[in-house]
């Protein structure tokens, strides 16, 4: 995906406990939590498009986009929507009294980063909001931009008032029961050369304006980020046969190898010894099980590296790479 902005970073953060000052409703099916430090240090900086991985009271690892002020040291507030066909982790959030209580947080991390242009385009759909609302927040009068936030209902979209309290003219808001679907048309008659277009929403959205863009020669001006997997496999960079063997990781710290057979994944094969090994969506879109790559070449099939980053061999998502050689060593 060489059309997203990357970041370097550590790839392994420390785990905080943080405190759920409380939680509000922002709009129907959307709560948000704010944490903050239980001793009242100053949290750990964070820029617009970053997340936190939150582990919730099950034990379930869930990654949730920060949307609050990034110049706030003091608090993280992230918004999580209910999703009835989700894997669990949106249900806990609105079923469990978090009230008061500490969960592990690790983060920030940022693969959506903000990059630098003369003007934006936002387009939002529904929770896809929550990222782009802390880029509004930096940008506010330093730059041009625009932002086309579509949601099912006017109810049903989070952040409303403060969105046209930053900028009113800037913001057009397009609940779909009463006024259609986001129309994209006008949304890229708002882009030239020096723009940079942000997208971040269901998986229907983000195709819809990837085609666009192609279509229009903008395609390398597109900045997005996955909530769910892609609609169609990706290619991966090996054949087949060069990743159906069983093959060899080394964990580095441990000393520890391991066989990974052709019908399991790098990261189950971890779990035979490391059963803490962090994951989330375990379908390459999440980035939660990166790890670095010590030795040996990777069969990328992730959906977050650039051809760039992949090229460069430092890092894999073991939930769905594999080796391209009999044996690999990774930082673990």
């Amino acid at each position: 995906m060489s059309m997203q902005t990357l970041e370097k970073e550590t790839i392994a953060e420390a785990v905080m406990e943080l405190r759920v000052r409380h939680v509000k409703w922002e709009a129907d099916g959307v709560h948000s939590l704010t944490f903050v430090h239980p001793e009242g240090k100053d949290l750990p900086a964070w820029t617009p498009g970053a997340h936190l991985e939150i582990e919730l009271p099950s034990g379930l690892v869930r990654q949730y986009s920060l949307c609050g002020n990034p110049n706030d040291s003091c608090r993280y507030k992230v918004a999580v929507l209910r999703d009835p066909a989700g894997r669990g982790g949106s249900a806990e959030i609105h079923d469990t009294a978090l009230t008061g209580r500490m969960l592990k947080v690790r983060g920030p991390r940022n693969r959506f980063e903000l990059a630098y242009a003369s003007n934006y385009v936002f387009i939002a759909g529904g929770i896809g909001i929550t990222p782009i609302l802390a880029m509004v927040q930096e940008l506010r009068d330093r730059k041009p931009w625009h932002l086309f936030y579509g949601g099912r209902t006017l109810d049903s979209m989070a952040f409303r008032d403060e969105l046209t309290m930053l900028g009113e003219k800037n913001v057009t808001l397009v609940p779909q029961d009463t006024a259609g679907i986001l129309d994209l048309d006008e949304a890229f008659s708002r882009v030239d050369d020096s723009t940079a277009i942000y997208c971040c929403g269901p998986e229907g959205l983000l195709s819809a304006v990837l085609a666009k863009a192609e279509a229009l020669g903008v395609a390398d001006q597109v900045h997005f980020e996955r909530f769910g997997a892609a609609p169609k496999p990706l290619v991966t960079d090996a054949p087949a046969e060069v990743s159906a063997g069983t093959f060899e990781v080394t964990l580095e710290r441990t000393g520890t190898t391991i066989q990974v057979a052709p019908e399991e994944s790098v990261l189950e094969a971890i779990r035979k010894v490391r059963p803490d090994m962090p994951s989330s969506c375990e379908e390459g879109f999440c980035g939660t099980c990166e790890t670095r790559v010590l030795f040996g070449e990777i069969e990328h099939r992730d959906q977050i590296l650039s051809k760039a980053e992949r090229e460069a061999n430092e890092s894999m998502f073991p939930c769905v790479s594999r080796a391209k050689c009999p044996k690999i060593v990774l930082d673990l």
